[in-house]
């Protein structure tokens, strides 16, 4: 499972540096779950050729996040913010008074984390 994540983060990340056949192919094998065997016949190429397109996309993504780090950096941003609601929820519970300014920063939290 935790294979399917990576995979689905780099590529939501990085996959737009992939050349066109390249997204192509690892979006069929990886989303579309084609066999190697289906996806070298969709592309007119062999089941080697499919699988070293893989290895080379997953590798070129895993050094983009190696050099730039947005993955990471999005994940810790998520981490924040949840935080952020944790502590306006504990707060607003221990002082009815702050309420509003706490629902506010709540809400600012949950649009922090959908816009990452």
């Amino acid at each position: 499972m935790e294979k399917i994540v990576t995979q689905t983060l780099l590529y939501d990340f990085y996959g737009a540096l992939l050349t066109d056949h390249q997204r192509k192919i690892y979006e069929d094998v990886v989303f579309g779950d084609l066999s190697l065997s289906e996806a070298a016949e969709d592309a007119g190429i062999s089941r080697q050729g499919v699988h070293d397109i893989l290895k080379r996309c997953t590798k070129a993504m895993e050094e983009y996040e190696e050099k730039l780090g947005l993955i990471a950096q999005h994940q810790s941003i998520l981490r924040k913010t949840e935080e952020i609601g944790r502590l306006s929820e504990k707060a607003r519970t221990a002082d009815p008074e702050r309420t509003e300014v706490l629902e506010r920063i709540s809400a600012l939290a949950r649009e922090i984390a959908e816009e990452v």
